[in-house]
């Protein structure tokens, strides 16, 4: 069982490649080996192979990564399911794990984050839970999305270390930020998709 993310930059015209690329490459980078694992195409999209465990983490750091810089947006779909065929490009392999990740996408619309697997109730729950979700996260401010990268980056790290990795005068401001941002509520709905995800096989 693989997870795919199917991804594309929101806006993406509207700032220059060179400003947000090395920050794809370098978050999908550490997730995976391109193009095996993970490829760039049509200039916006992408697409990445991962853990089902890892998949929303990863998903919503992918966000985060983003949205540091003004205007852009991304909008992503994840799929779960088996891997009939691995190509040396993660865009020509093939099987039920791509099949729902393209489907999901095709079917966001103004949705930015989305969910398809073989479990029909599973599908249900995580609609509504990434509705809420992408309620937050899609006003994430320049600041919050990057204070929420560093704290998923580094989740042993408390708010006054994560302020000094960041240059942050003070401590409360991240305290602030992360609250703002719904960074506890964030990671209890990882947590729980991660128990949820794991019984299903």
């Amino acid at each position: 069982m693989k997870a795919v993310i199917t991804g594309d930059i929101i806006n993406s015209r509207k700032v220059a490649s060179a400003l947000w690329m090395e920050d794809l490459k370098d978050i999908l980078n550490a997730h995976g080996n391109e193009p095996k694992d993970w490829e760039i195409y049509r200039g916006d999209s992408f697409q990445l192979l991962v853990n089902p465990i890892d998949v929303l983490e990863i998903a919503l750091l992918i966000k985060a990564t983003i949205k540091q810089h003004k205007a852009l947006d991304v909008r992503m779909a994840i799929g779960v399911g088996t891997v009939d065929y691995t190509a040396n490009k993660v865009t020509e392999s093939n099987g039920a794990a791509f099949v729902n990740s393209g489907e999901c996408f095709e079917g966001l619309k103004k949705q930015t984050l989305g969910i398809q697997t073989p479990w029909s109730g599973f599908d249900d729950a995580f609609t509504i839970i990434l509705q809420l979700v992408v309620l937050f996260a899609d006003n994430w401010t320049t600041t919050s999305a990057e204070i929420i990268k560093k704290a998923l980056e580094n989740p042993s790290s408390n708010q006054k270390e994560l302020a000094l990795a960041l240059n942050r005068k003070s401590q409360s401001s991240i305290s602030a930020s992360l609250n703002r941002a719904g960074y506890e509520e964030l990671k209890n709905v990882i947590e729980y998709y991660k128990q949820q995800i794991k019984k299903q096989w």
